[in-house]
């Protein structure tokens, strides 16, 4: 149940933050937050990361209907002491399901969290996004941790 409320609380962060940045802010209009480094840029995308497949909704669609039924099933089977992998598949079920409202809504997806990282203008991306990078992050700590476990047992 705990992941379940984590993908809930994404999905909600998510949404009100992409209709704060649609309603309050006009296309590439763009607020400073921290000069050289973090903005809120007003963007809409009609792909995936970096803009690749635009307009590919179908595309979209059925991807993130399969990867939905498979987290769930995923957060059904997983064991109790597994909880950081239940975090990060409750973290990758609410940012997927984040942009594909989006997608299903606007035929779009609101982006609107600008980086530079130095000289380096990084994608604008949301809390959607965010939420499936973490997620998927912890899956590989997880994974290495598991591993290191594996090793030191043997």
């Amino acid at each position: 149940m705990l992941y379940y409320m984590i993908a809930l609380l994404v999905i909600a962060l998510d949404q009100l933050t992409k209709w704060l940045v649609a309603t309050k802010m006009k296309i590439g209009e763009s607020v400073t937050i921290i000069p050289n480094a973090l903005y809120i840029t007003s963007h809409r995308n009609r792909g995936a990361a970096w803009g690749i497949l635009q307009g590919q909704f179908w595309l979209f669609y059925l991807i993130t209907i399969v990867v939905v039924i498979g987290l769930v099933i995923y957060i059904q089977r997983l064991p109790r002491e597994e909880r950081l992998f239940g975090v990060a598949l409750g973290l990758m079920l609410g940012g997927a399901i984040g942009n594909f409202i989006d997608r299903l809504i606007r035929k779009e997806v609101v982006d609107f969290i600008h980086t530079y990282i130095g000289t380096y203008n990084f994608p604008i991306f949301n809390i959607a996004d965010s939420a499936l990078c973490i997620g998927v992050a912890l899956v590989f700590l997880q994974t290495f941790m598991m591993s290191a476990k594996e090793k030191e047992n043997e």
